[in-house]
């Protein structure tokens, strides 16, 4: 859970980050996660998998009325303290999260968590369990599927208090190679010590 931000004045380094609740906006994570981004999460976004996944979701999301979305959104947050959790498990447990799970596993501590989003910003596949289903009404949804082709928003570092790191979301739209449209996005998760 975010419960702090972090700031820095000029180049002092992600150690010496003083907590308050001012906003770091831009500094020195900014350039190597735009590097991370166009080294291997482009990459990531253009894999047949996540293609597939997406398109399929779509067509199948196509009739939701928002209402839809609102119940749809409201059974995975009653999930996340139930025992019984069908949505979630049937989302962590298809192809598209296993294979989230596998990529966030071999970045070395880097990528914290991901999850891809469809043309409605509901979860397609993500490696760990989010405090929501519906993404569509925040800012890592609409900087980026709705502003086009290679919208990339960078967030702020925040410490997550349950791990005690400083961290970024990446956030970018995802391209279906074939029509060259958004089809929908993706967030990653960065922990900032480990890519400075």
């Amino acid at each position: 859970m975010w419960v702090q931000r972090a700031f820095a004045g000029g180049a002092a380094a992600i150690a010496g980050l003083t907590l308050a609740t001012a906003a770091w906006a831009a500094g020195p994570h900014e350039a190597p996660i735009r590097q991370f981004a166009d080294s291997t999460i482009r990459a990531w976004v253009s894999n047949p998998l996540v293609i597939d996944a997406i398109r399929d979701q779509n067509a199948r999301h196509a009739r939701l009325s928002q209402s839809d979305i609102d119940a749809m959104d409201r059974r995975w947050r009653n999930e996340t303290s139930a025992a019984n959790r069908p949505l979630i498990n049937r989302t962590l447990e298809n192809r598209l999260s296993q294979h989230l799970k596998d990529l966030k596993n071999n970045q070395h501590g880097i990528v914290t968590e991901v999850f891809i989003m469809d043309n409605r910003g509901l979860n397609v596949g993500q490696s760990n369990v989010t405090s929501d289903f519906w993404q569509g009404d925040e800012a890592k949804w609409k900087e980026t599927y709705l502003v086009g082709p290679h919208a990339i928003m960078i967030d702020e570092i925040e410490l997550d208090e349950s791990t005690q790191t400083f961290q970024s979301q990446l956030n970018m739209s995802i391209i279906d190679p074939e029509t060259g449209e958004v089809i929908g996005a993706i967030t990653v998760g960065i922990d900032v010590e480990a890519i400075i």
